[in-house]
Formats: structure tokens, C-alpha cells, sequence
């Protein structure tokens, strides 16, 4: 056990070093992130609502309702079964108007901070009160009541998605190109025939990429608070481990994808594969909400989906360790599964 601990050592240390020796790299790895902050803190201003509003429509009529509003321009209608997600979803910002139909007459419920709030009403409900009423005037068709909810700007909601594409994208093409490097230049060829296992080698690379992913991780999240203001609502026990595994799951991806590939190109290839629809259906860029139910479920695959919907939940929403442990699970889960199946197909060589 002990000759197994130092072996680990010995390669967890020589991989931080090369890393640390190669400024260009570790000079990027801080200054990206940043530049992506600073580029959208100015193209999706705080106060500046998008063109488009998203509406919820709750109830047994919600199908019907949901036809009729989606006829009408710069609106966007969501059917959405529980009432009392709708209203959670709009107090945090992630809709701008709710119409339930299980009352009569219809209740639509705004939120007074929101930014497009009573644009959502202007284009929604106005315009159906006035076709109801084959444009007379009023009396309303609709109750109105306000909400008032915790205001969670573009930047603040695309936050833990930077994170967890920065976290990728640092997990799976660090540790893959590495690997394939050693493989082809003959590292792992010596490295084979010492005492070294598969599974001592693939943990210190997961280790040694794991503790420069929180490094880099935990100077970009202080800079950030620091300089856009966020802020961290729930549990940062919860935020750790879900950045922790979150990684782990990652890294683990990425030395799956790097266990018996030869050549950059092709791991390459296969990371492009992987990465990019991964960073289109696990919400770094843009909410799922309204789209296809088939995609949201396919999102369920990905260790980035758990990663930054937990992170959002944590800071967003002011979520606990409870509220967030089976994301945590199904990232541990994921991480052992990749290793395991990464130990048992590991090459040394090339063939």
C-alpha cells in the first residue's frame, strides 16, 4: 500500500509541475474566463431585457391557452403541469408571466422586479383581454396578481455555466492530450514497465487535474464575486462538492476518452463529439425551458447538466446540500464508472 501511495505521488507531482512550467497555458487558463465575463457583462447589459417573453401556462385548459398565446408576436409559451413550479420559476426570473386556467376567471401572476414583467402582460394579456372582448373595452377577463421574487440577471444565471464549461473544457482536453502524448512519444512505454499500474497513473492524473482545476476554479470565482458582485445563496459545502465531482466526472471522461487512442487528432475528434452537445443542452449559454421534453431528458446524460444545474440551484436559488445531493450522486456515480472502465481498457502502448 505504501509503494502504491508513492508511486501515485511521483506522478500527481510531475504532472503539476509540467503544467505550472508551461506559462502560456497557465497564464490562459486564468485570463479566459475573464474575458468571457467582461464581453457579456456588456453584450446582455443587467437591466436591458431581452426581445422575447416567456410565458407559463398552468391548468387544465393550459393546452388551449397555450395555442392562443403562441400566435401572437415576441412570445414565447411554456405548458408547465405544476403551478407551484411556475411561480418558483417565475420569482426567480426564468419566466416573466404565469396564466393559470384552473381558475375562473384566469389568474395571471407577474413578478413586480422582473424586468419584462409588465411587457409580458402589454403583449399577452392586453391583447386577449381586447380580442375577447372584440376589441370593446373592458371589463377584464383576468385577475391579476403580483409576485415579488429574487431578481437573477442574465449574468448572474450565466455564471455557474461559465464555470462548468471552463471546468470541461480544462478536464477532458488537459488530462487527453497528455495522455495521448505520452502514449505516442513512448512515455507510457517506460511507464509500463515499472511497477506503475494502470489505475495508480489514471488517478494521479485525475488528482493532479483535479487540484489545478480548483485552483484556477476557486481564483476565477473570488475575481468574479469581487469584480460583477455575485453572490452564493445556499450552502457552500453543496457549491464545493458539486465543483469537486463535477470535475472528477470530467477528468474521468476525458482519460476514458484518451485510454487507448493514438494520436491528438483523433481524441480530438472524439472530445468535439462529446463537448459540444454537451455545452448546448446542459444550459451554459441558454435555458431548456419550451424546448422538446426528448432534449431535456438527453441533457440528463451529461456530467455538465448535474454540475451547473446544481451550481445554479446552490447560487441562484439558495438551495441546501439536500436539495442538490442526487446531482452529487449521479456526479460520483459517473466519475467511478468512467475510471473503472477507463482502468480496464488502458493501453500502454500503441498497438
Amino acid at each position: 500500500m505504501k509503494k502504491s501511495f508513492e508511486r501515485f505521488w511521483s506522478m500527481f507531482y510531475a504532472r503539476n509541475m509540467e503544467f505550472l512550467r508551461d506559462r502560456s497555458s497557465l497564464t490562459w487558463s486564468f485570463v479566459f474566463p475573464f474575458f468571457l465575463l467582461f464581453g457579456f457583462s456588456f453584450v446582455f447589459n443587467r437591466d436591458k431585457p431581452p426581445d422575447a417573453v416567456k410565458i407559463a401556462v398552468t391548468g387544465p385548459a393550459a393546452q388551449s391557452w397555450q395555442t392562443r398565446i403562441d400566435g401572437l408576436p415576441q412570445v414565447q409559451a411554456v405548458v408547465i403541469a405544476d403551478a407551484a413550479e411556475a411561480r418558483d420559476k417565475l420569482a426567480h426570473h426564468k419566466l416573466d408571466l404565469v396564466l393559470d386556467t384552473a381558475q375562473q376567471p384566469p389568474v395571471y401572476q407577474i413578478s413586480e422586479t422582473a424586468p419584462k414583467g409588465y411587457q409580458a402582460e402589454q403583449l399577452v394579456i392586453r391583447v386577449l383581454e381586447r380580442k375577447a372582448l372584440g376589441n370593446r373595452a373592458p371589463p377584464a377577463v383576468f385577475t391579476r396578481q403580483s409576485l415579488r421574487g429574487t431578481e437573477v440577471p442574465y449574468l448572474d444565471w450565466f455564471f455557474p455555466g461559465m464555470l462548468g464549461m471552463n471546468i470541461m473544457f480544462g478536464s477532458v482536453f488537459g488530462v487527453s492530450y497528455v495522455t495521448v502524448r505520452y502514449r505516442k512519444n513512448g512515455v507510457l512505454k517506460r511507464l509500463g514497465a515499472t511497477p506503475l499500474k494502470p489505475f495508480e497513473y489514471l488517478s494521479a492524473q485525475l488528482a493532479s487535474r483535479m487540484f489545478l482545476l480548483m485552483f484556477t476554479t476557486a481564483v476565477i470565482f473570488t475575481g468574479s464575486m469581487l469584480m460583477f458582485g455575485f453572490q452564493v445563496r445556499g450552502s457552500w459545502l453543496a457549491l464545493i462538492l458539486l465543483f469537486f465531482w463535477g470535475a472528477a466526472s470530467l477528468i474521468a471522461l476525458g482519460i476514458l476518452a484518451a485510454a487507448r487512442t493514438e494520436s491528438e487528432e483523433l481524441v480530438g475528434g472524439v472530445l468535439n463529439m462529446t463537448t459540444w452537445p454537451m455545452m448546448f443542452v446542459s444550459e451554459v449559454w441558454f435555458s431548456l425551458e419550451g424546448s422538446p421534453a426528448w432534449i431535456q431528458q438527453v441533457a440528463q446524460i451529461f456530467p455538465l447538466t448535474h454540475l451547473i444545474t446544481g451550481a445554479r440551484k446552490v447560487m441562484n436559488d439558495g438551495a441546501s446540500l439536500t436539495d442538490v445531493s442526487h446531482h452529487l450522486l449521479i456526479l460520483i456515480a459517473m466519475t467511478l464508472v468512467f475510471l473503472s472502465i477507463s482502468s480496464a481498457l488502458f493501453r500502454w502502448t500503441k498497438r
